[in-house]
């Protein structure tokens, strides 16, 4: 496995894998991998010759107040999860590697981030486009895969990649839970045990939506509503959003039909999780 920090390095070498025909999968990370990441990296071993992995915390994409220094990472761990799946290169670069002085350039979306996560946090899906943008012209894969737990995120980038004619195949995996039900991420390290078990009830909330909608609800005010009101009990507790949309352009829907979206942010303590389903009418 390969272990790159400079942009060029990478690209000879993709250029090499290129040169022999071979096809590429990507899977972009913020390093500090779990269940989540590695399911991404086992269906991109699966359906690509070659795979990519990305470990680097974007300072683009956090708020002034956000969470930037404190973020997981421990690279070392990482790197043996990833040599365990079958990684064929890591690219972990310095921010001054991928933002050099002067870097005034970004890529920024008119639709699909002014709801659920994009409304709290304004900057963010620049912020997400702009370094995915840069990892594809730099990886050039033929498949980027994506977990669902960032559903909008998963949206954002796909709409990206039609929208500017990238020729890349963006996969959507599905979320992986801990066994209590609680969805992976590098951020429940943040829980203390009480919170760990306070955050259980988004997974609860989006349970009890999730099964009014097969018991024929269509109301998305009801089901926000049951959602919201779950989540209200559990006084650690402080919800962002919880919200309804249409899946394919991130807009709140006032009926469910077709493919939506039923996504909840809730703050635990001071850490922000996110869960969701996703429903689509047969």
């Amino acid at each position: 496995m390969l272990i790159c920090e400079k942009k060029s390095e990478v690209r000879e070498q993709v250029n090499a894998w290129r040169r022999q025909g071979l096809s590429i999968g990507f899977v972009p990370t913020m390093g500090y991998l779990h269940e989540g990441h590695k399911s991404l990296m086992e269906a991109a071993r699966r359906e690509n010759d070659r795979v990519v992995v990305s470990i680097f915390v974007n300072p683009m994409q956090f708020g002034p107040t956000e969470d930037l220094e404190s973020y997981p990472r421990d690279f070392d761990r990482d790197s043996a999860l990833c040599e365990g799946v079958g990684v064929d290169l890591i690219f972990h670069p310095q921010p001054e590697e991928m933002y050099p002085e002067g870097f005034c350039s970004y890529v920024d979306m008119n639709g699909l981030t002014g709801e659920l996560c994009g409304k709290s946090r304004p900057t963010h899906f620049r912020g997400v486009q702009t370094v995915v943008l840069k990892f594809f012209n730099i990886v050039r894969p033929d498949r980027a895969y994506f977990g669902q737990k960032d559903a909008q995120q998963l949206s954002v980038i796909r709409r990206m990649a039609l929208d500017l004619d990238l020729g890349i195949e963006i996969v959507g995996c599905p979320i992986v839970r801990e066994e209590d039900g609680l969805a992976k991420s590098s951020r429940n390290t943040y829980l203390n045990e009480e919170e760990h078990q306070a955050a259980l009830m988004l997974s609860r909330s989006l349970a009890e939506g999730k099964t009014l909608i097969e018991d024929g609800e269509r109301d998305a005010g009801k089901i926000k509503s049951a959602i919201a009101d779950i989540i209200a009990k559990e006084p650690l507790a402080k919800i962002d959003y919880v919200d309804v949309v249409d899946f394919e352009n991130i807009v709140p829907v006032e009926k469910i039909s077709g493919t939506v979206l039923v996504a909840i942010a809730v703050y635990i303590g001071k850490t922000r999780l996110i869960d969701n389903f996703i429903h689509k009418e047969i």
